[in-house]
């Protein structure tokens, strides 16, 4: 596996926000934080690659927005928040060394709206992603042998959000989900696992490997995993979670 990442910003705390309300950011706090996430992706046999910093860009952390990495492919964003714009390029550059980059033509997409489960990717149509970017993502991914489902997100800012890829336990799909955020029906028979009523924001989780990282604040939401026979690590995300941050969102990670 290869991780990218980029640094966070010291303007950490003028982050863009949709659907939490401001709190003040410990910006070096948030810095130790990613230093914690990006050695668990070392940890867990990822090769880290640095994706060039943008100190004045305050959601530049957040590279899983800017890309979607379809094997030997990476399909570069069309960002919905127009603040975010100016970080696609350096994304793109990081990426060309090891991908075919291939661009959307029209409409708005976020990487944190599109959850790969095998060769399907349901796409979030959400206030960062519309159907025309969905629709260029198909036009992209289809030739390339992958089926894309539009599912509607309405209740926090990106799919991923609300529901995220676990693993698989013997063959069949895990979905980590905060039922009261997403239509379940779109997901067919994959293992759904709901978080936890307490743990609102327990959905996202980054698989890796063997084992499935999470926040280390959704302890009863880490036991259902766990009794489900998933492998779990914790990581401490509090100060970044101010920036409506999840543990998807900051690294793009392909083969």
């Amino acid at each position: 596996m290869h991780a990218y990442t980029r640094a966070v910003s010291p303007l950490l705390a003028e982050c863009a926000l949709t659907h939490v309300s401001r709190e003040p950011i410990d910006v070096a706090r948030a810095m130790a934080q990613h230093a914690a996430y990006r050695q668990a992706l070392a940890a867990a046999g990822c090769v880290l690659h640095d994706i060039a910093p943008l100190p004045d860009a305050p959601d530049g952390v957040f590279v899983e927005d800017m890309a979607v990495l379809l094997d030997g492919t990476a399909v570069i964003a069309r960002p919905g928040a127009a603040s975010r714009v100016v970080e696609t390029g350096s994304v793109a550059e990081a990426l060309a060394g090891r991908y075919e980059v291939r661009h959307l033509a029209e409409g708005s997409l976020d990487g944190g709206d599109v959850m790969r489960v095998g060769r399907t990717l349901y796409v979030g149509l959400s206030t960062r992603t519309d159907a025309a970017g969905a629709a260029g993502l198909r036009d992209i991914a289809v030739p390339l042998g992958f089926l894309v489902v539009a599912v509607p997100v309405g209740a926090v800012l990106h799919l991923k959000s609300a529901i995220s890829y676990a693993g698989d336990l013997n063959g069949r799909p895990v979905l980590v989900a905060q039922p009261g955020w997403i239509d379940l029906a779109a997901f067919g028979d994959a293992l759904v696992c709901a978080v936890d009523p307490s743990e609102p924001w327990a959905a996202n989780v980054l698989p890796l490997g063997d084992k499935v990282l999470m926040a280390e604040d959704s302890p009863r939401t880490r036991t259902r995993l766990e009794a489900l026979g998933l492998t779990v690590e914790t990581l401490d995300t509090t100060e970044l979670r101010k920036a409506e941050a999840a543990l998807t969102c900051m690294s793009l990670i392909g083969i």
